[in-house]
């Protein structure tokens, strides 16, 4: 497949004619990356506006005692990176590979003056924009606010927003592999701790666990987090 039609698979892209996406070809570079590697850390930050073509990365950043606290996880159509006109906030975080992907860079100079050429699409990168700080607002509200077993409802949750796919028994598979660590790294707690409240939730039917697999019935851990959250 060439770069043209890999452009044209982007979500933000849809409202482009093949003029747009041959001229936004002339500017996108798309590189395989594999599994397990950073596409940034805050030390190599250069400035450029990525897209996820293919597979999933995740955002994070590290305490003063090198605990990691997941802020974000990204699949395909989803954007990151920082221009002069854009900033998705990403400038100081570790940005890795969370399964082979392949990642579009856009040449900023060029994607800039295509911004103003183009105001409809424009209009979808404020819309993608705005989704972004809505999300992370409510993410640090709930996490800030909630207890423990709260907070991985509402990750959870939004992960199965995000990533699942539905079994025949009314459960919701995560489309990748999440251990008991990834789920404390985006909840800000121990692993041990985590795995205690996953077997509480895993008591209440609520979930469903297996070897980095985790099923979610969506209904129930919605009933459990009405009374505390708006979602």
């Amino acid at each position: 497949m060439n770069s043209i039609q890999y452009l044209s698979q982007f979500n933000l892209l849809h409202s482009l004619s093949r003029e747009d996406l041959i001229e936004m070809d002339q500017m996108t570079s798309i590189t395989t990356i594999q599994k397990n590697t950073f596409i940034q850390t805050p030390d190599t930050f250069s400035k450029g506006l990525y897209f996820v073509k293919r597979g999933k990365v995740r955002l994070y950043k590290l305490n003063a005692d090198g605990k990691q606290f997941t802020l974000d996880i990204l699949s395909e159509g989803n954007v990151f990176g920082e221009m002069d006109m854009i900033s998705l906030g990403t400038r100081d975080m570790y940005i890795e590979t969370i399964e082979e992907c392949d990642i579009c860079l856009m040449d900023t100079d060029r994607f800039e003056h295509f911004l103003i050429q183009h105001p409809r699409f424009m209009m979808n990168m404020i819309q993608v924009l705005s989704d972004r700080i809505s999300g992370m607002s409510s993410l640090a509200q709930h996490l800030a606010l909630g207890n423990l077993q709260d907070k991985i409802m509402y990750v959870l949750l939004k992960l199965c927003d995000q990533f699942a796919l539905q079994s025949h028994d009314e459960y919701y598979k995560i489309d990748f592999p999440l251990s008991h660590q990834e789920i404390a790294n985006l909840v800000g707690a121990t692993r041990e701790a985590v795995t205690t409240a996953l077997q509480e939730l895993v008591k209440e039917k609520a979930i469903k666990t297996g070897f980095k697999t985790i099923y979610i019935h969506r209904e129930k851990l919605l009933s459990a987090t009405r009374n505390e959250w708006d979602l």
